[in-house]
Order: C-alpha cells, then sequence, then structure tokens
C-alpha cells in the first residue's frame, strides 16, 4: 500500500492516567523513554501508534488528530497540486515521534504526514512491529461535504474503499488494515444531545474474546478507580449520544476513557 494510517493522537487534561488506561486496559506498548514521556506519552499495537498529549491553553480536549505514513510525500504535494490546490502541507518541529509534515483535507481537518525514512523517528514509532492481541482497527470523523472529502483520501492517499454497512452518506477507506470512516456531519444527527463540532468522532479496538475482554476491564477497574470509564448513559442526552455512537458498524461494546474520548471494542471474527 502507498500509505498506512497508523498514528493517532489524543489531547487531555490526565495524560498519565490515560496512558495507563490504555496500557492497561488494550495492553499497549510504550518504549519507556521517561525524558520523551515528560512531554507526551506515545504506545502503540505494533501497527498503529498513539501519542497522548497534555492539554495546553487553547485546545481542546479528546481525540485531537491522525496521521498517514506514505512512501513518497513529494508524490503527495504532486497530487494535491493537481486535484486539490486549496490544500498546504507545512513542516513540522522536529521534535515530534511520527510526523515530519502537517496537512489538512478539503473539509480543515488537520492530520500528520510522514514517510518511514523520515529521522525524527522516535519511541513506538522506532520500536519496529510486534504482535499482540488487541489492535486498533479503525477511527471515524465527522465532516460536511463528504464526497470530496472522501474523494481526496482516495485519490491522493489511495486508500482502498471498503464496502461494508454504514451511516447513509458515509464514506470507508481502508490501508488493509485500519478503517478510515468519513461520516456525515448533520445538526440533526445530535437531536437530543449536546452538538458536536465537525471532526474526529471515535476510534476502535479488536480484541480476540469481548466476553473476556470485559471481564479485564472490570479487574482493571477494580484495582484502580481512576481508570474507570468515563460513563456515556449519564442522563437522556447521554444516552442519544450513546445511540449515535453505536450505529458504527465496528463496534460491539461502547465506552469512554476515563477523559471523555469515544472508544468501542468488537471481538475480531
Amino acid at each position: 500500500m502507498f500509505s498506512k494510517l497508523n498514528h493517532l493522537a489524543i489531547t487531555t487534561d490526565h495524560y498519565a492516567t490515560v496512558g495507563m488506561f490504555y496500557r492497561a486496559v488494550f495492553g499497549m506498548k510504550t518504549s519507556g523513554d521517561t525524558a520523551r514521556e515528560l512531554s507526551a506519552i506515545s504506545c502503540g499495537d505494533g501497527y498503529v501508534g498513539m501519542t497522548i498529549i497534555p492539554r495546553r491553553g487553547g485546545r481542546k480536549a479528546g481525540l485531537d488528530h491522525f496521521g498517514i505514513e506514505v512512501k513518497d510525500i513529494e508524490l503527495v504535494r504532486e497530487r494535491c497540486a493537481r486535484k486539490f490546490p486549496d490544500i498546504e502541507i507545512v513542516k513540522r518541529p522536529g521534535n515530534r515521534p511520527f510526523t515530519s509534515f502537517g496537512i489538512h483535507d478539503p473539509a480543515g481537518n488537520y492530520f500528520d504526514l510522514g514517510q518511514p525514512k523520515d529521522s525524527n523517528r522516535a519511541e513506538v514509532y522506532a520500536m519496529g512491529g510486534w504482535k499482540q492481541d488487541n489492535t486498533i482497527s479503525h477511527f471515524a470523523m465527522r465532516v460536511r461535504d463528504a464526497e470530496r472529502v472522501a474523494s481526496f483520501y482516495h485519490e491522493v492517499f489511495e486508500l482502498e474503499v471498503r464496502n461494508a454497512p454504514m451511516e447513509e452518506g458515509g464514506y470507508q477507506f481502508t490501508d488493509g488494515r485500519v478503517t478510515m470512516m468519513i461520516l456525515p456531519w448533520k445538526i440533526s444527527s445530535f437531536n437530543g444531545a449536546g452538538i458536536e463540532q465537525p471532526g474526529m468522532d471515535h476510534f476502535g479496538f479488536r480484541v480476540p474474546d469481548l466476553a473476556k475482554f470485559k471481564a479485564h476491564l472490570a479487574d482493571v477497574v477494580k484495582q484502580n478507580l481512576q481508570l474507570t470509564p468515563k460513563p456515556l448513559d449519564f442522563d437522556d442526552e447521554g444516552l442519544a449520544r450513546l445511540a449515535l455512537f453505536a450505529k458504527c458498524p465496528h463496534g460491539e461494546f461502547h465506552l469512554a476513557d476515563p477523559d471523555g474520548t469515544l472508544v468501542d471494542v468488537a471481538e475480531d471474527h
């Protein structure tokens, strides 16, 4: 594949707790580099690396952005210039462990852009692949003009169309392992719930045995209440948001991490 969907980032006020949540609950690994983790914690499943970033003034908390690794950034530039001339690609600071460049899609969603030969690769992004039971399966974002956004990811990054059930007006692409869902943002979708801005919506994991995963999650929470998932069904508005979240065809069990980021889990069939 020309492109890999192998980076996610979460911004949070509680980055150490959230980092431990994904390590303890999903078995994600870190590099163990304390000096780097003073700035942000990166953990991974052997394919997708997830950076958990301490929230600073002016930044929103939650699922923040994703990243695409490509074989040739110059080819990405050429394709954007030819078909999507409004897209900007900018150089990023050299202390980022995954990315060298920043880019956005036609709806304004920012994401990281890297390539395997980048010299700034660090932490889990430089550790090489490993196999583990629980792996990130998908992520979703809600956008205006989903058709044009989908065309951008398909034409520029050669992501394959995935034909699977989903919300009406949505699109799915895959790199062969991870699925990107592009969902239409409609204000009416949030009837009965708090209205959220367009952008990143949720991500999810595949696990070998969902019943065992639920039991493991319960054991983790018994050991440390700070790792308790944030409730979703707390009132009528929460139930309405949960109902929208539950439309994802890739999730069977729906939760939020201790800081509220939406995560769904499904058994790997």
